[in-house]
């Protein structure tokens, strides 16, 4: 089934609420319509799952595939994207996904992050420094953090920054990029990566590719196809998605000056306040489409073999089953030992394996400003602040001031 695709909304069925909250057609559908057919980017169809425990049923389900490429699916978007690489992590299956991510899984355990998070906040007290009082944020701090995070961490030039913007634009925030357009700029991303590749292998380093490259399960390595995948994957990832949850948290936070004053008095909250942060913004974009090969049982319903169904992380992180309240932001909601984890990396097989990696960007993203700028706060009204229509969802630009002095303490 296929509905006339929206340039402006490429997804007319979940349309955000003010200031970027989330779809107030979500409390509806858990109720009602936990998992009501909702319009993808390309105009098809599919159920979206809603709930919590249903949502984390799929993800970790055996009977839910990665694989899209039979003919007649239902397309997350028109032309080329990321479904149709059989090489690609997300798009594999048992035993070859298997495999794959056991072989990567020692390059991304929190141990391995751990030793980048002095470069990480280096980077952002750096580019803080170099902004004034009035700034970007978007623009001037959360694209080029993780731009150059990433640049740094494989050892690219950053001087190919503006081209990683480029491509990765195309496939993850501008709905009107033409067919031809998307596969022009895929072949050419895969080709870079895999200079990159052949590049390291010539010369190895320290770098994080050096390190894929030497990743090994016993005498098992990753194939060529796989390296060139994971870092195509990693910039990315690592690049727009990051950077729009850095956008996303700080407006976010900004709106609730009392627990903005909260972290500037106290920066060892940053940690649990970036897990609500996911919770509440994240991630800027859902999980990817599975196909159920088998009858699939879920408190909404049941699915047959076959479907199509899009699990939305981020309307099971706004479940009340789940997350009492979930439309209140709350810095301390993950303080403890809260009953339920949330599902901004996803779950089962395919979570986010560099999930470590965005924890630590994102925190010491936070932990820079409360610090280096404890007065941020919006230039204008935060209605003012124009969002992008893509596959992902942020701020295109957010003028921001520091203000001078730590902000006084209202109610959040």
């Amino acid at each position: 089934m296929t509905a006339e695709p929206d340039p402006r909304n490429p997804r007319p069925d979940l349309v955000p609420g003010p200031l970027g909250t989330p779809p107030p057609e979500f409390a509806r559908r858990q109720e009602s319509g936990p998992l009501e057919p909702a319009a993808m980017p390309s105009g098809d169809l599919v159920p979206v799952a809603v709930r919590y425990d249903d949502v984390r049923t799929l993800l970790a389900s055996p009977a839910s595939s990665r694989n899209l490429r039979l003919p007649g699916l239902p397309r997350l978007v028109s032309g080329i994207g990321i479904d149709d690489d059989p090489d690609a992590l997300i798009n594999q299956d048992p035993p070859e996904h298997t495999r794959y991510r056991r072989i990567m899984h020692g390059t991304f355990t929190p141990r391995r992050t751990e030793p980048w998070r002095p470069r990480i906040a280096k980077i952002a007290e750096d580019l803080l420094d170099g902004l004034g009082d009035d700034f970007d944020l978007v623009q001037g701090y959360a694209l080029q953090l993780p731009g150059r995070v990433i640049c740094e961490l494989l050892g690219v030039p950053v001087d190919r920054y503006e081209q990683f913007v480029r491509w990765t634009d195309m496939f993850l925030t501008t709905s009107t990029a033409t067919e031809q357009a998307r596969h022009q700029g895929y072949t050419e991303f895969m080709a870079y990566a895999a200079e990159l590749v052949a590049r390291h292998r010539a010369s190895p380093g320290g770098d994080l590719i050096d390190l894929l490259v030497q990743a090994r399960d016993e005498d098992d390595r990753l194939s060529e196809g796989e390296l060139v995948n994971t870092v195509f994957s990693l910039i990315t990832a690592g690049h727009e998605t990051t950077a729009s949850m850095i956008a996303r948290g700080v407006f976010r936070l900004l709106l609730h000056p009392g627990q903005w004053a909260e972290l500037v008095a106290d920066p060892s909250l940053t940690g649990t306040a970036v897990e609500e942060i996911l919770r509440f913004d994240g991630p800027p974009a859902s999980a990817f489409m599975r196909r159920v090969t088998e009858d699939v049982d879920l408190s909404g319903g049941s699915l047959s073999a076959g479907t199509v169904v899009m699990p939305n992380l981020n309307a099971a992180n706004h479940d009340p089953r789940a997350f009492p309240d979930p439309g209140r932001f709350d810095i301390h909601r993950f303080a403890g030992h809260p009953p339920h984890p949330h599902v901004a990396f996803g779950y089962g097989p395919h979570r986010c394996l560099a999930a470590a990696l965005a924890r630590v960007e994102l925190t010491e993203a936070v932990r820079a400003l409360v610090t280096r700028c404890p007065g941020l706060r919006l230039a204008g009204a935060p209605e003012s602040v124009a969002w992008t229509d893509g596959l992902v969802y942020r701020p295109v630009a957010m003028h921001v001031t520091t203000g001078g002095g730590v902000p006084e303490r209202p109610g959040s």
